[in-house]
C-alpha cells in the first residue's frame, strides 16, 4: 500500500494562494463580478503568476507589460492576496492619485478583503500650519496677490481633512505663496515644532506605518534613502515587497537624488526663514537682520557672475573670472557670517535653531560644487534663468548606488512598465541599475491590442536631415493632409522647445485648428481642452512622452518631430559620452541609441490606449529608414503596418469614418 503523501504547511498556503490568484482572474471571478467589461487577458495573468512566484522567492523581477495588458491589477491581486506589507511606487502624482483613490478600493472590494491603505506624499505637498501661521503673523508677500493666496489657503485649512494642498482649488499651482505655507527638510523643526499635533506630514506618516500597503512616488522613495530621519519619525516604513510602477524613469530620478545641488532658491529661503524667525523671536538683532539682506544680495550677484544668457552648461565651460571668484567668496562669506550669528541668536527660539542647522550642508555643498571637489562620478554643472540659477555634482551613472538601496530596504522588487526592453532584452535597464542577473528575473508581455488593424506607421518621404534649418516648415508641410484627413486631433511631440514654438507661430497663422501648446496653461487643464475640442492639435515636449492616457477618437494621430536622441550638448550627457569612450566602451550603441529607442517607444505609446482607438503614427525623422540603426527603433515599435504614402494615411482615416 502506498504512503500517503502529507502536505507541509507552507506548500498548503502556497497552493491556497495560486488557487485564489487563479480564481480571482476567472471569467466568472471576483474580478468579473466586481469590474465592468473585465474579461481573462493571458498577459495578465501570466504577470500575476510572475509577481507572486517573485515574492514567495524573494527575487526581484523586472516585467514589460504592453499598453493594455493591465499590468496594475496584475501586481495588485497578487501582493494583496499574500497578506503581505507593500509599498507601491509611481512615477506621477496622477497615476499616485488614480492608485490610491481608484484601483486599491476597487480591487479590495471586489476580493472581499480588508485591508488598510495609505496614501504618502513629499512634504512640500502637504500645508505646514507652523508656516502658515507664521506668514500670517508677519505680513509681508511679494504682492497683494500673494496676500490674498495666503488668506485663501487659511480658509481652506480650517476645513481640510489631510492637508493635502494639491486639493486647494482657487489657488494657482504656481502662486508664490506655496514656499511660505509648506515646509522642506531643510526648514521643519521637527519634534520641536509648536504645532506637531496638526501636522499633516507626520499624521500621513503614522498612517502609513499602519498601513499594509503604502502608496508613494519615485521621488519620495529616493529622498527616503536619502534622509532617513529628519525629525518626524521614521519616511516610509519596512515592507515586504516594493513595486515600481513606470520605472522606467528611475535611472533619471536616481541621478537627482545621488547627487548635489546648490541653488539660489535654497539660500533665498535660508535668509527669507532667518529673517521671518528673526522677526519673531529676535526683533532686536539688527546684525542677523543685516546679514540676511547681504545673503539675497551675494545670490543676486553671482547670478549676474554666471552671464547674461539662460543656459546649461559645464561648470568647466564658464569663464573663471575675477568677478565670478568674487562671487563665491561673497556666498562663502555670507554664509559663515549668518552660521555665527544664527549661534548666537539659535537660544531665542526653535526657528531660528533650526536655520542655523541648515548652514552646515549648504557650506559643504558649496565648497563640493563651487570648487571643483565632485566625486570622481560626478560632473560639475550649472543652470541658469532669468534670475535664478543652480550648480550640480550629479553622477554620471547610478548603477554603484542604487543596489545599495535596494539593499536597505530588502525584500522582493518589481519593476514594471511598458517600456523597459531594447531588442527584446532587459541588459540596459538592467545595468543602468545595477541590478544583478542572479538575483534578478524578467517577463516581456505584449500589448493585447491589434495594432495590424489599429495602427499605421507613417515615414514622409523628402525630408532633409534633422539639423537642416528648414526641418520644422518641412514637416509642418508634410503634416498638412495627414492632419486634414485626422482633422486635428493629433499631437503634435517635438524634442526641443525651439521647434515647438517654431510649429505654434506657423499653425496659428494658418488658423485650421484649435491650437493646445504645452507651457500656456496646466498640463491637467491643456488635456481637459484637448479631449473636449472638435479639431484640436496639442504641441508639447518631453513631459508628454509618456504618462497622458487620452482614450478615444480626441487623440488619432500622433507625430514625433526626431528620433529622440538625448542632445550631446548637454553637460551630463557629454560627460558620459566621454567617460564612455575613456573606457573603452560604445557610447552610442551602448547607451545613447537605447536611450532614445525607449523614448520612441514613450511617445509611440500615446496612440492606441484601447481596443478600439484606431490612429496614425507619424516619425519623420530620415534616420529611421536612412540609417541603419533605424532598424532597432522598427523593431521596437508596436507591429503596425507601415507606409511612405500619404494617400494610404488619408485612407485609414476615411475607412475610420474620419474623412
Amino acid at each position: 500500500m502506498a504512503a500517503m503523501e502529507v502536505m507541509t504547511e507552507p506548500a498548503a498556503d502556497r497552493l491556497a494562494e495560486e488557487t485564489a490568484l487563479a480564481g480571482a482572474f476567472a471569467d466568472d471571478g471576483p474580478l468579473a463580478r466586481g469590474f465592468y467589461g473585465f474579461r481573462p487577458r493571458d498577459g495578465q495573468v501570466q504577470m500575476a503568476g510572475a509577481v507572486r512566484a517573485a515574492v514567495e522567492r524573494g527575487r526581484h523581477l523586472l516585467v514589460e507589460a504592453g499598453t493594455g495588458t493591465g499590468k496594475t491589477l496584475a501586481y495588485l491581486v497578487p501582493l494583496l492576496l499574500s497578506g503581505k506589507r507593500v509599498l507601491v511606487s509611481t512615477g506621477t502624482r496622477n497615476l499616485q492619485n488614480q492608485l490610491y483613490d481608484r484601483d486599491l478600493p476597487a480591487v479590495i472590494h471586489a476580493l472581499g478583503l480588508d485591508v488598510r491603505v495609505a496614501m504618502l506624499k513629499g512634504r512640500a505637498n502637504y500645508l505646514c500650519p507652523y508656516r502658515l501661521e507664521l506668514s500670517l503673523s508677519q505680513g509681508e508677500l511679494e504682492s497683494p496677490a500673494a496676500w490674498k493666496d495666503l488668506h485663501r489657503v487659511s480658509r481652506w485649512w480650517r476645513r481640510s481633512e489631510d492637508g493635502d494642498i494639491g486639493l486647494v482649488e482657487d489657488v494657482a499651482e504656481d502662486s508664490p505663496v506655496w514656499p511660505h505655507v509648506t515646509s522642506t527638510t531643510d526648514n521643519c523643526l521637527g519634534q520641536d515644532c509648536p504645532c506637531l499635533d496638526q501636522c499633516p506630514v507626520v499624521r500621513a506618516r503614522r498612517a502609513a506605518a499602519a498601513a499594509q500597503v503604502v502608496v508613494v512616488n519615485h521621488h519620495l522613495l529616493f529622498a527616503d534613502a536619502l534622509l532617513r530621519d529628519d525629525g518626524l519619525g521614521e519616511l516610509l516604513p519596512v515592507t515586504d515587497a516594493c513595486v515600481l510602477d513606470e520605472a522606467h524613469q528611475l535611472p533619471d530620478v536616481a541621478a537627482q537624488f545621488f547627487g548635489v545641488r546648490l541653488g539660489s532658491s535654497q539660500l533665498l529661503a535660508l535668509a527669507r526663514d532667518s529673517l521671518a524667525e528673526a522677526v519673531k523671536d529676535a526683533p532686536d538683532d539688527q546684525a542677523l537682520r543685516d546679514a540676511c539682506q547681504a545673503l539675497e544680495h551675494a545670490v543676486a550677484q553671482f547670478r549676474l557672475a554666471l552671464g547674461a544668457p539662460v543656459r546649461r552648461e559645464s561648470w568647466h565651460a564658464l569663464e573663471q573670472t575675477s568677478e565670478l571668484a568674487d562671487a563665491v567668496m561673497a556666498l562663502e562669506e555670507c554664509l559663515a557670517a549668518m552660521d555665527v550669528l544664527l549661534g548666537e541668536s539659535a537660544e531665542r527660539g526653535a526657528g531660528l535653531a533650526a536655520c542655523r542647522e541648515r548652514i552646515p550642508a549648504l557650506r559643504e555643498n558649496l565648497q563640493r560644487v563651487l570648487h571643483g571637489q565632485p566625486d570622481e562620478n560626478d560632473i560639475l554643472w550649472f543652470e541658469t534663468w532669468q534670475r535664478g540659477w543652480s550648480v550640480h555634482a550629479t553622477p554620471v551613472q547610478v548603477s554603484d548606488s542604487f543596489p545599495d538601496l535596494v539593499a536597505s530596504r530588502g525584500g522582493s522588487w518589481i519593476f514594471t512598465s511598458a517600456t523597459l526592453s531594447v531588442g527584446g532584452r532587459f541588459d540596459h535597464f538592467r545595468a543602468e541599475l545595477g541590478l544583478a542577473e542572479a538575483t534578478t528575473d524578467t517577463l516581456q508581455l505584449a500589448s493585447p491590442y491589434d495594432y495590424a488593424n489599429q495602427a499605421l506607421l507613417y515615414a514622409p518621404r523628402g525630408m532633409p536631415d534633422p539639423g537642416d534649418p528648414g526641418y520644422t516648415d518641412r514637416l509642418l508641410d508634410a503634416l498638412a493632409p495627414v492632419l486634414a484627413a485626422s482633422r486635428g486631433r493629433a499631437f503634435l511631440l517635438f524634442t526641443s522647445y525651439r521647434a515647438l514654438h517654431q510649429a505654434a507661430d506657423r499653425l496659428r497663422e494658418e488658423g485650421d485648428y484649435e491650437l493646445f501648446v504645452q507651457g500656456e496653461t496646466g498640463r491637467a487643464l491643456l488635456l481637459e481642452q484637448f479631449r473636449g475640442a472638435r479639431r484640436g492639435v496639442l504641441l508639447a515636449t518631453a513631459s508628454f512622452w509618456e504618462g497622458v492616457d487620452v482614450r478615444g477618437e480626441a487623440l488619432s494621430c500622433v507625430v514625433i518631430d526626431r528620433l529622440p536622441f538625448s542632445s550631446p550638448g548637454d553637460p551630463v550627457t557629454r560627460a558620459r559620452i566621454q567617460r564612455m569612450k575613456e573606457s573603452g566602451r560604445d557610447a552610442f550603441n551602448d547607451w545613447q541609441l537605447p536611450q532614445a529607442v525607449l523614448s520612441l517607444k514613450q511617445g509611440a505609446g500615446r496612440l492606441v490606449r484601447d481596443e478600439g482607438d484606431r490612429g496614425v503614427l507619424v516619425v519623420a525623422d530620415p534616420r529611421l529608414l536612412g540609417r541603419a540603426y533605424g532598424r532597432r527603433f522598427l523593431c521596437d515599435l508596436p507591429p503596425m503596418r507601415r507606409t511612405r504614402d500619404v494617400n494610404e494615411v488619408v485612407s485609414f482615416f476615411g475607412a475610420a469614418g474620419a474623412g
